[in-house]
């Protein structure tokens, strides 16, 4: 059966159309999840211009490269005799209770604006805080809280004139 050269440019025309179609999603943005669920809360908000943080979201593509490393990562602590559980990332929303507790209890903080992000037994401080000093006061706070292993401190004092020490959310 033969096509008439009008079918063949309609067939061409209609190729063309879904490939350009294609590459204009391929443009869009990916969505970006919190696949893997790590706790990210602000816990102060008294410093209204701080940045906000980037939160832990990842793309679909992201998610597959992250899951063996994470499985891997989560495991060692155990293997080695370092945590009781057999995931260190099982740990995560238990700590990140703790600290926001802690944070909020102590009550030298209300004067800063502080997210936490919490990730195999590791918390990140981000945001602003109103003096230098409480920088080193709020992670030691953080450091003694039970099954923290590390404490990532990026904080900076006010709104600072130059770039914050973390990732900052993308504005929309």
């Amino acid at each position: 059966m033969s096509t008439t050269p009008r079918c063949r440019a309609l067939a061409a025309a209609s190729v063309l159309a879904a490939l350009a179609v294609g590459a204009v999603a391929d443009d869009a943005p990916a969505e970006r999840r919190n696949w893997f669920d790590d706790p990210f809360i602000q816990v102060t908000a008294a410093i209204p211009a701080c940045p906000a943080p980037d939160p832990p979201l990842l793309t679909v593509e992201q998610r597959s490269r992250e899951a063996h490393y994470r499985a891997e990562r989560g495991t060692s602590c155990y293997r080695a005799g370092r945590c009781r559980l057999p995931n260190a990332y099982l740990y995560d929303k238990e700590i990140a209770a703790r600290v926001v507790k802690a944070i909020t209890v102590d009550g030298r903080f209300a004067d800063t604006s502080v997210w936490i992000e919490g990730q195999r037994r590791w918390v990140w401080l981000k945001g602003c805080v109103a003096r230098a000093e409480q920088k080193a006061v709020l992670e030691q706070l953080v450091r003694n809280i039970d099954d923290v292993e590390m404490v990532i401190e990026q904080l900076q004092v006010g709104t600072g004139a130059s770039p914050p020490p973390y990732r900052t959310a993308p504005q929309r």
